[in-house]
């Protein structure tokens, strides 16, 4: 990926540092940790594996925005030095 596409150049400032910041909500936080300790103990059918690997793969995403937003506002800090 070119550094290009990795910066989110149409967010402000606020909003860059707001997602950078943001968290997964609270009802699928508590999801999450209910699934995977139903995973840890063995206990999940097919069905909530399909949730767990969904909340999971919404978890990557969400990381990858989060990193995104961070190397852009390191980017804004970096040019107004």
């Amino acid at each position: 990926m070119s550094e290009n596409t990795e910066v989110l150049t149409s967010l402000n400032t606020d909003e860059l540092r707001a997602l950078a910041e943001s968290n997964l909500a609270p009802t699928r936080q508590s999801r999450l940790d209910e699934l995977l300790n139903q995973n840890r103990d063995g206990d999940l059918n097919a069905s909530d594996t399909k949730e767990l690997d969904d909340l999971l793969a919404q978890v990557d995403h969400l990381n990858i925005l989060k990193a995104r937003a961070q190397l852009t506002l390191n980017q804004q800090s970096d040019s107004q030095s």
